[in-house]
């Protein structure tokens, strides 16, 4: 009984590491479009590009995310 109480089962496990997986992809493309801003603000191609690329990152992310939870109410 102490031993359920110190740690999580596993269910809880699941529930934390799923909120840090949905922010993952959504702060991938937040910070994206942040570092793609900059880049054109201060005349950067690197800076732009690699903005630009977390964008798409982020949102393939997102997709693949969208996929594995349909997936899984399905089975």
């Amino acid at each position: 009984m102490e031993d359920e109480n110190i740690t999580d089962t596993e269910e809880e496990k699941e529930e934390k590491h799923g909120l840090k997986e949905k922010i993952s992809g959504l702060g991938q493309f937040i910070i994206g479009e942040i570092e793609t801003l900059g880049g054109v603000l201060t005349g950067d191609p690197t800076t732009q590009a690699e903005g630009e690329f977390n964008v798409e990152v982020g949102t393939v992310r997102e997709e693949i995310k969208d996929d594995l939870e349909e997936e899984e109410e399905t089975s």
